[in-house]
């Protein structure tokens, strides 16, 4: 059964880009609501990875041309300063790599197989009439808001019941960072068998 949820939650709040001056702690967040197709995810631990930093830094900005992430950015324009190339609106609720158990459901998810379930966040945002559109996707805590707080909001189809015996925090590794690290590893086609040469100085 759909649990009851409290009006308010503590959220780790982005308020705009730079600095880490931009994110503020907040005790009396509104707690947020499910849509129709979504979950409401009690937090267990979230994960940070670059895509928190670069959106905060506005590194993903068409008005930035360094090649790395710095902390912050003089320049930032509204030309596509999240990871999907889209506006961000400000306050934001960031945090992808989101791991908990499932509170609360929309109207359109059958409570059943979700609530009181442990999840974790699949972070590719997608439209959902068209979900291999790559020009209308985004990122989760980027397009919009993600797990840095004690309550998160996501499609129902953006979540993953897992049955482990790692922890919270181990298991916030895996969506962004873990999976990167993977895709890297699977392109450059190393195998068990590959041999490494190291030399140190």
């Amino acid at each position: 059964m759909t649990q009851k949820l409290p009006s308010t939650m503590s959220a780790f709040v982005l308020t705009g880009h730079r600095g880490l001056d931009k994110l503020e702690w907040h005790e009396s967040w509104p707690t947020p609501t499910p849509g129709p197709h979504d979950v409401i995810i009690k937090v267990a631990a979230c994960g940070l990875n670059n895509t928190d930093v670069n959106t905060r830094s506005g590194w993903y900005s068409k008005a930035v041309t360094e090649a790395t992430t710095g902390d912050e950015y003089a320049k930032v324009d509204d030309a596509g300063p999240t990871w999907g190339g889209a506006p961000i609106s400000f306050p934001r609720i960031q945090g992808a790599d989101a791991v908990g158990t499932i509170v609360a459901v929309g109207e359109s998810v059958d409570p059943k197989n979700y609530v009181g379930k442990r999840v974790i966040t699949d972070n590719w945002i997608r439209n959902w009439d068209d979900p291999l559109n790559k020009k209308t996707t985004g990122y989760y805590g980027s397009e919009c808001d993600g797990g840095f707080a004690q309550y998160a909001r996501i499609d129902h189809r953006n979540v993953g019941v897992i049955n482990s015996s790692l922890s919270a925090a181990e298991l916030a590794t895996f969506s962004c960072s873990y999976t990167t690290a993977e895709g890297m590893l699977s392109r450059a086609n190393v195998t068990e068998k590959a041999e490494f040469c190291f030399s140190f100085v």
